[in-house]
């Protein structure tokens, strides 16, 4: 319970970092079948955690009975006029970003109780580096559904193509000793990493990382013109069919 208190918020304010915002507070729909107060006791101190952490208030939503239970949380957030980040704003020649390691998260689903399983279920919303980035990166989203699915989001909206280097995708420890195939399901398939991928111009790369950031960001590839997602893996074009997570499958 806890986990999931925590977890419910932390996706949420992921969406307000990818739009370069500052989370203010969140609203909770919360529909359960009976009262369970250990459960709740739990679930509320997860869910206030990670609002205390964050600087976040809950300032109201709603609380019913039904057969299932059911969450959901809205955030909200605040930036200036003209400089949210966009999927829409990448530029041919932009380098293509990620925060943190990608791929950890859908490990843990298929290893229950491996010590990565910390970050399937408290997942960290990257706030501090998306404020960063106003001013700086042309288009941004966070990675929910699996990096290559969501960044071609951003290729989608920004009529661009990207290549990808394979062998710089930013995998812990335990998934680099997994076979290639391995790596790259997780990593660029698997999402829940809430993790930032965005795209920034080199001038502006080198400015951003003048600063002190509070995460590891690594640069996995570059936008083209040509209008697909490519990958190469030490310099050789490299063929993969690798589909996110479907929402309505």
């Amino acid at each position: 319970p806890h986990a999931i208190g925590w977890k419910s918020v932390a996706v949420n304010l992921s969406d307000i970092a990818a739009m370069g915002a500052k989370p203010q507070s969140i609203l909770l729909a919360l529909s359960l079948p009976q009262i369970d107060h250990n459960w709740l006791k739990a679930f509320s101190q997860g869910l206030y955690d990670c609002c205390d952490q964050f600087g976040v208030s809950l300032i109201g939503g709603d609380t019913t009975q039904s057969p299932h239970l059911t969450l959901s949380v809205t955030a909200l957030g605040w930036v200036d006029i003209g400089h949210a980040i966009p999927r829409s704003g990448a530029q041919i020649g932009d380098l293509i970003c990620v925060s943190g390691t990608v791929g950890d998260a859908a490990f843990a689903l298929n290893h229950l109780g491996h010590p990565l399983q910390k970050r399937l279920d408290y997942p960290t919303p990257r706030c501090a580096l998306g404020q960063a980035l106003k001013g700086l990166a042309n288009s941004m989203i966070d990675i929910s559904d699996g990096l290559a699915q969501d960044l071609g989001h951003i290729l989608k909206a920004s009529n661009v193509g990207a290549k990808l280097n394979l062998d710089q995708l930013p995998l812990s420890p335990v998934l680099q000793n997994l076979s290639h195939e391995q790596q790259w399901q997780y990593a660029l398939a698997g999402g829940d990493d809430y993790e930032l991928c965005f795209t920034i111009s080199p001038h502006k790369h080198e400015q951003l990382l003048q600063q002190q950031l509070d995460v590891q960001i690594t640069t996995i590839g570059t936008i083209t013109a040509i209008q697909t997602l490519s990958f190469q893996h030490h310099g050789k074009d490299c063929m993969l069919n690798l589909s996110g997570y479907q929402h309505f499958a």
